[in-house]
């Protein structure tokens, strides 16, 4: 089994790096990572997203092939079956290796919206155990936030894609669709350099507000009881769309 050299991969992006004349930064700025990522490329530490490759090779002007073998190829040479079968074999090492890595990911991510729904269960029985009713609190609208957005984490923890098709890279896509989840956000487009900060920043947001709600809830219970049937589902809606649309919307547009 070929495994990609680390060191020498993270050597020639380092060279390659310096020719052009970009900073760390500069570089991570154009690849839309942080210049930690891209530091620990050129010391062999780790080696980048497989879906990075392609606008990594653009920018620093080499072919794909020539970063997976971390060297210049004069157009005179020529492969070999062989080396062709080298090649290949550390591609799909790196896919692997990248999926692995996403996978630990998600399953962290599963566990810390196991952690906030525990939270907000525990939150839910002392509100009621200090003396606060589910009759004063209107809680029909907070049982429903509650169970609204521990399936929208668990879908972005665990059902959620992990790549987009090719076609949202290649056209203007500002459409997202997956059996009951629809999103269209005029003047965003869908990608694959945005999409893991956009599903990274809606399980922030859902884990969020799924143990903020029931204090909110509480604030309003205890400052405006008067006016809190009045506005119950106002606040619900503005939660619900500004905690989605928001973090979705700044995301998309930061990483474009």
């Amino acid at each position: 089994m070929y495994e990609l050299d680390k060191e020498k991969f993270g050597q020639f992006v380092a060279e390659l790096r310096k020719e052009k004349g970009y900073t760390q930064k500069e570089l991570a700025e154009r690849l839309y990572l942080s210049d930690k990522a891209i530091s620990k490329w050129e010391r062999g530490l780790s080696m980048p997203d497989i879906s990075v490759l392609v606008p990594l090779a653009d920018i620093l002007e080499v072919t794909v092939t020539e970063l997976l073998e971390g060297r210049r190829i004069s157009k005179t040479d020529s492969m070999d079956a062989r080396q062709v079968e080298t090649l290949v074999q550390k591609a799909i090492r790196l896919s692997e290796e990248d999926l692995r890595q996403r996978g630990i990911a998600d399953r962290n991510w599963v566990g810390i919206l196991a952690l906030c729904f525990l939270i907000a269960c525990v939150e839910l029985l002392v509100i009621n155990h200090i003396g606060y009713t589910w009759e004063q609190m209107e809680a029909d609208y907070l049982f429903a936030a509650e169970l609204l957005f521990v399936l929208i984490g668990a879908y972005f923890c665990i059902g959620v894609k992990k790549y987009l098709p090719t076609y949202y890279d290649e056209n203007k896509v500002s459409v997202y669709s997956d059996g009951f989840l629809r999103m269209n956000m005029t003047g965003v487009y869908f990608n694959n350099r945005n999409w893991p900060h956009i599903v990274r920043a809606l399980r922030i947001s859902t884990m969020t507000v799924l143990v903020g709600y029931p204090l909110l809830c509480v604030l309003f219970t205890t400052f405006l009881p008067g006016y809190w049937p009045m506005i119950k589902k106002a606040v619900f809606l503005i939660v619900i769309l500004g905690s989605l649309l928001v973090p979705l919307y700044v995301a998309a547009r930061k990483y474009k």
